[in-house]
């Protein structure tokens, strides 16, 4: 059988491979430029690296002052448009869904003893945006984490965004990586410069910049050694990619250890379309790291007009050797 090949709008190919399964729509048949409406949040791994914190809780639920993780990544989403979450779950992560649900005890309580401050913000939780949740069953890797968000996605561009990495930005970081697609039409990864020494930690790509934060991507590599690193420029969490890039994951072979990795599927994508990488404005925290889960907690407290104050004073006092 011949490769099939799918076209869009002024009958340009978008992807080259085997034929789709007939119960699912071409993905190709809207165009690249429809709007991000989705979002697909992956919070099915094992949170190995907090340990034993996350024996019996999801790492996402962790608190980073008093929100958990989860919610400030759902909110940079709501804050960048986004109409819908998919929250790609798994085993023993039933607390992210019981955060975002309505609590009518909670409410109840809080209303008969007056703390009305408290339940505007427990009922705005559970307000802030439609969520839908799937199950991952196996901690198979990011890319098949991704691929359990398909049925709820459909033949629509998506982002997807890490709870691990926090941005801190003006403009929601999803936002501006939103802004270039809908210019340039374009999947988008979010990219940062890192020191050389560290590339080993991310996915590290080559290309050329094209514009003041844009950058033509060529060529993707998964956690290479400094030595073999083709440039600084690190993914990071944030993607928004076309439909067909389920096709590419259900073709894409799991590595050595098993996983199906999301950066072996876009390597794919990439030699049937352009890719850009952004170099997105703010600040990002590793917060999937104990560090820098710390770091993050100490500057997102000291920002807060309640708390920054007291803490700044607090941390000025302690004796540091």
């Amino acid at each position: 059988m011949p490769p099939l090949v799918l076209t869009g709008p002024a009958g340009m190919p978008l992807l080259y491979g085997r034929r789709l399964r007939s119960r699912r729509p071409p993905s190709a048949t809207l165009s690249p430029m429809s709007r991000i409406r989705v979002a697909v949040f992956p919070a099915a791994g094992l949170g190995t690296r907090f340990l034993p914190a996350t024996k019996a809780q999801p790492k996402e639920m962790l608190p980073l002052v008093d929100r958990p993780l989860v919610q400030y990544v759902v909110e940079e989403a709501r804050q960048a448009g986004i109409e819908r979450i998919v929250i790609v779950t798994g085993r023993g992560k039933n607390a992210i869904e019981d955060h975002f649900d309505t609590s009518f005890e909670l409410e109840r309580m809080l209303e008969e003893r007056g703390k009305n401050g408290l339940l505007d913000q427990v009922r705005e939780v559970s307000e802030l945006i439609p969520v839908s949740y799937v199950r991952q069953k196996q901690a198979l890797g990011l890319g098949h984490a991704v691929l359990q968000a398909r049925d709820l996605v459909g033949a629509q561009p998506f982002a997807v965004m890490l709870g691990d990495d926090i941005v801190d930005a003006t403009v929601p970081c999803i936002g501006q990586m939103m802004q270039v697609y809908e210019r340039r039409g374009n999947p988008v990864i979010a990219l940062q410069e890192v020191p050389r020494a560290e590339t080993r930690q991310y996915g590290i790509v080559a290309g050329e910049k094209v514009e003041e934060r844009v950058v033509r991507i060529t060529d993707m590599v998964e956690k290479p050694a400094p030595d073999k690193a083709p440039s600084n420029l690190a993914i990071i969490g944030r993607y928004i990619l076309p439909p067909e890039i389920f096709d590419i994951l259900e073709e894409t072979r799991s590595d050595v250890g098993g996983e199906i990795q999301l950066t072996n599927a876009l390597k794919t994508l990439l030699g049937h379309r352009p890719i850009d990488g952004y170099l997105f404005e703010g600040k990002r925290y590793d917060a999937g790291d104990t560090l820098g889960f710390l770091k993050a907690t100490v500057e997102f407290a000291l920002k807060r007009e309640d708390l920054g104050g007291p803490f700044r004073e607090y941390l000025k006092g302690l004796k540091l050797d």
